[in-house]
């Protein structure tokens, strides 16, 4: 047995696998047990393996850096995260529950804006947002969905409990790496399948082309549907071009389409105009339609709000999702559930303070050291601080970030996120970790069986995020052997 098992603590944190006794979890017994019994030559062998087929597959990620754009072969832990699917099981009728409750919070803005008008979120708190979109008012999208791709943030704490950390309602991404880290897995440890019963998620792309199809406004059986990317320099190109070519629709950057006098979407081809029934996009709102947001864009289309506003086309996620997708609504979704489903919250929210709220801000600046400080609307780990592992200096700046614009920030206790035995440096050591799901919502709701695992390399971190230094791993929901 690899020593590094033998001599394995993660107290005082919640581990997945292994319990403070050091003996696997029952979830994850058998995978445990296998892992044991390879030698460190042998574990350094499979790492390898992984490094090879990450090579030959192509999986990378691109890094904004001074100016440059760097792509980076993917970082994957050949140790997988082991769920058991009784826990999975009230995890996705929280995250059903929570899908469905944002949508009808979205339409709602958009259109009678009752919540606002009975006092259970303050008008100012969305209409003052920069995701609120004025430009969408008076559109209810099909089945009352806008954000038809989900992808929100899951942490586990102490006695390994689920708190959702944040929702990801705009263009959320990952869920490619997470097909490609169960390819992974099963060439580098193909005998770990063998006594498993998992869950698969390979079935993605199709469920995601159901979705789509399922929003075509002319009730098309084979909707023409295109995926719409910024670009090969954006982060996520490879999961654009990766989602499109497994769900056999075409990839697309804006100047491939045109909107037609009659407000009708048309892809560009060799062999002519080709009428587009539904738009998969991977642009912000902002670059969608220089003709209602930003007039500089290069990346859209002119007219595509018009066609969509006409109901010619139809856009997933529709525009204006990002208004449900802020981290100070965020702190009202359980009260957004309780209003519009009248039901109590499956799945606990994180205790959030709201920088300009008075009580809470003062709170904040006096316990700066004690919390994690995010900004409203950033995204990828970019313009947090948590305060812990934060320099005196890092912590005055944002003390000060904070009272020149309390809106623009919240913050919450540092959780003590839950850990998982990861392979760093030939060695087993135990890392933090969250996840992410991705929740599918058209004509039907579907949540993926388990999602994107993102993991912090750097011992003791708590940012997972891959253009912060974080990794990822195949995450199994695994059935009980009957």
């Amino acid at each position: 047995m690899n020593k590094s098992w033998k001599s394995y603590r993660s107290e005082p944190f919640f581990d997945e696998l292994i319990t403070p006794a050091r003996k696997p979890r029952a979830v994850a017994r058998q995978v445990i047990n296998m892992l044991q019994n390879l030698s460190k030559e042998e574990m350094h062998t499979r790492r390898s393996a992984a490094e090879l087929a990450i090579k030959e597959m192509g999986v990378s990620f691109t890094v904004y850096s001074e100016g440059a754009n760097i792509d980076r072969a993917w970082p994957f832990d050949i140790i997988p995260r082991v769920i058991s699917s009784r826990d999975w099981a009230k995890v996705s009728l929280g995250l059903i529950q929570r899908s469905r409750a944002l949508n009808r919070f979205i339409d709602d803005i958009y259109n009678k804006q009752s919540i606002l008008a009975d006092g259970i979120v303050p008008a100012d708190i969305v209409l003052d947002s920069s995701n609120f979109k004025p430009q969408c008012m008076g559109v209810s999208p099909r089945y009352g969905a806008w954000a038809h791709i989900c992808g929100s943030d899951l942490v586990r704490s102490k006695g390994g409990k689920f708190y959702v950390l944040e929702d990801n309602l705009r263009v959320p991404s990952g869920v490619s790496y997470m097909l490609e880290n169960r390819e992974i897995t099963k060439r580098v440890l193909p005998e770990l399948f063998e006594n498993h019963s998992i869950l698969p998620v390979d079935d993605y792309p199709s469920r995601l082309h159901s979705t789509l199809a399922s929003l075509s406004l002319q009730g098309k059986k084979h909707p023409s549907i295109v995926v719409l990317s910024p670009g090969i320099f954006n982060s996520a190109y490879f999961e654009h071009a990766y989602l499109a070519q497994s769900m056999g629709a075409e990839l697309v950057e804006g100047g491939d389409l045109f909107v037609s006098d009659d407000n009708c979407v048309y892809m560009r081809t060799v062999d002519g105009p080709v009428l587009v029934d539904v738009v998969y996009r991977r642009i912000d709102d902002d670059f969608l339609d220089p003709e209602e947001f930003r007039e500089d864009s290069k990346l859209g289309v002119p007219g595509m709000m018009r066609a969509w506003k006409a109901g010619k086309v139809a856009i997933a996620n529709a525009p204006g999702s990002g208004v449900a997708d802020d981290k100070v609504v965020y702190a009202f979704v359980p009260d957004i559930i309780r209003y519009y489903l009248k039901e109590k919250p499956i799945l606990a929210s994180v205790k959030t303070y709201l920088c300009m709220l008075d009580k809470d801000r003062d709170y904040v600046l006096d316990n700066l050291d004690k919390l994690v400080v995010k900004p409203a609307n950033e995204s990828g780990g970019y313009g947090l601080m948590v305060g812990p592992h934060a320099s005196k200096a890092d912590r005055a700046k944002f003390a000060k970030l904070i009272e020149e614009n309390p809106r623009n920030y919240i913050a919450q206790p540092t959780l003590a996120l839950s850990t998982a035995p990861t392979y760093i440096d030939d060695a087993v050591e135990p890392r933090h970790l969250d996840l992410r799901p991705f929740i599918l919502q058209g004509k039907e709701t579907w949540v993926t069986p388990g999602g994107l695992t993102r993991v912090a390399l750097v011992k003791g971190s708590l940012v997972v995020n891959s253009s912060q230094g974080g990794g990822s791993k195949d995450t199994w929901i695994v059935e009980p052997n009957k």
